[in-house]
């Protein structure tokens, strides 16, 4: 099975962390999304590294120039 795709390219930057940090929540464990974004999220990885420290697992799948794929996965509840 793939991974549902969570493209945030299309919504106002300041929406785009509620979106992002309410998918990675509705994860099962050992579930993951693919983030899709316009510019290197690594803000977001420092901001999941202090709010789900050991919970989350963060992967590139792609790296700019123009778009940047992220998997995330929920390691723990």
């Amino acid at each position: 099975m793939s991974d549902r795709e969570l493209d945030v390219r299309a919504l106002q930057p300041m929406h785009r962390h509620t979106a992002i940090f309410a998918t990675f929540e509705a994860l099962p464990e050992k579930e993951s999304f693919v983030l899709v974004n316009d510019h290197d999220p690594k803000p977001l990885y420092y901001q999941f590294q202090a709010e789900h420290a050991g919970r989350f697992d963060w992967q590139y799948l792609e790296e700019g120039p123009e778009v940047w794929r992220v998997r995330i996965a929920r390691t723990a509840k």
